[in-house]
């Protein structure tokens, strides 16, 4: 189970006291999720989710995390809603931990995604660029070019334990992106960890999107690249280009993505690949046996940036490109 930190009965009692949302019924530790420690809680009026903050989120972005979910749910995006207490609060402290609550969403992730499922990602993740535009606060990403290159200086003399020649191929393709990254694209707020677990789904209703603690400032078509490596690939990393072409008119039906963003993509995904093969690598070598959470493999992210490498055309991913 996927729970840090303990909450004990007086802990949560003291702690929705300052909420008017009736008494509490029920309240268990949620398994999923790797960064935070998540409950389920409900009361005589509702379902909620209470979330503490662990380590690996800095305290310092909480803010910008909480009120970028307040500002997408204002715009009509369906997301977890930080909820305000009689004190005027969204950020709280609880055993020893930042806190939030935050409404329940009803759905359940998919492990396979359609086609289908790729279709309402996209428009889904369209209507979060748009609904986002209008956010006054930023954010780095501190996972981008510069982030990579931290990572692999811990990572390096490892990373041949976890693939044969691995070091030599992260070295490589860091100096390719470091050339050849775009520049000038749309951007905006982006949600930059939008994987299947991330997304709910009532039989072939989208309803919401969750996780926004990767969320910052960066190209747009970024955060399509990672949706491309996290929903469109196969079990045995085979690249769906049914599924990508759903996700990207998805996409489309209410943001055209420009031609400089089409041109680009085979190297945003190249970067997105990246970007996850090199934090997986890291909590692979990194991480104790002991810990609550084992992490992921990240033998599919090799294979995923050895097929992006081998693109030679946006067109491979299903997109036409705007002339």
């Amino acid at each position: 189970m996927a729970v840090y930190t303990e909450v004990s009965d007086d802990q949560l009692r003291q702690f929705m006291q300052s909420y008017d949302l009736g008494e509490v019924t029920s309240f268990k530790g949620i398994a999923e999720g790797i960064e935070n420690s998540n409950y389920l809680v409900e009361t005589t009026k509702d379902r909620y989710i209470l979330t503490l903050y662990e380590k690996r989120v800095d305290a310092e972005d909480l803010p910008y995390f909480l009120d970028l979910l307040r500002h997408l749910a204002d715009r009509g995006l369906s997301c977890p809603t930080p909820l305000i207490d009689l004190e005027g609060r969204y950020l709280k402290q609880l055993a020893g931990r930042p806190a939030a609550l935050v409404t329940f969403l009803e759905g359940i992730s998919v492990s396979r995604p359609t086609p289908d499922h790729c279709s309402k990602l996209g428009t889904a993740l369209a209507e979060m660029h748009l609904a986002g535009s209008d956010f006054e606060q930023t954010r780095k990403n501190a996972l981008s070019l510069e982030g990579w290159q931290n990572l692999f200086k811990h990572i390096s003399s490892q990373a041949d334990e976890v693939a044969e020649g691995l070091t030599a191929v992260i070295e490589r393709e860091l100096d390719f992106l470091g050339e050849n990254w775009p520049k000038n694209l749309p951007t905006g707020i982006i949600h930059a960890d939008l994987f299947p677990d991330n997304v709910f789904f009532l039989g072939d209703r989208l309803t919401g999107l969750i996780d926004f603690y990767f969320a910052c400032n960066d190209a747009l078509a970024y955060d399509i690249a990672i949706c491309l490596n996290a929903w469109c690939f196969e079990a045995h990393n085979e690249f769906n280009t049914t599924k990508a072409r759903q996700l990207l008119a998805g996409y489309n039906r209410l943001r055209s993505l420009n031609a400089d963003e089409c041109n680009a993509m085979p190297v945003l995904c190249r970067g997105a690949a990246l970007r996850f093969l090199l934090t997986r690598t890291h909590d692979w070598v990194h991480t104790p046996d002991n810990a609550l959470v084992r992490p992921k493999n990240p033998d599919e992210y090799i294979a995923k940036l050895r097929f992006h490498q081998s693109v030679a055309s946006a067109r491979e991913y299903g997109l036409d490109i705007p002339s």
